[in-house]
């Protein structure tokens, strides 16, 4: 995604409107087979380090109950929605290589072969 802002070609930006495209789809989904939402949590290399992309994400969902706070997402505070917000806006920290790394020795283990 870092690749794809810079790039800042047509390419590059219909890629990433197809990627924010998809994401709001499967959001506003899993927003309407869960009655609505409480938070929504932002985490990996993209939902950590990608402010623009998260805030095109979320555009738009107010009448879900999203807003984002402009600085703290910016910033990449963990709580990057506004006081006024119904629905929490998260930043995790996720170390994605020792996720893969636990589930992966997890399925080696003889209990699972």
């Amino acid at each position: 995604m870092r690749e794809l802002e810079v790039a800042a070609t047509s390419d590059a930006m219909q890629a990433i409107d197809y990627f924010v495209d998809r994401t709001r789809r499967e959001l506003g989904a899993m927003a309407a087979v869960l009655s609505g939402i409480d938070a929504v949590v932002f985490c990996g290399g993209i939902g950590e380090h990608a402010w623009r992309i998260r805030q095109r994400v979320c555009q738009g969902f107010e009448w879900l109950g999203i807003e984002l706070h402009v600085v703290r997402n910016r910033a990449g505070d963990t709580v990057i929605s506004s006081d006024r917000s119904r629905v929490g806006v998260l930043v995790v920290n996720t170390d994605e290589k020792m996720m893969i790394a636990r589930h992966t020795a997890r399925l080696l283990t003889p209990a699972n072969v």
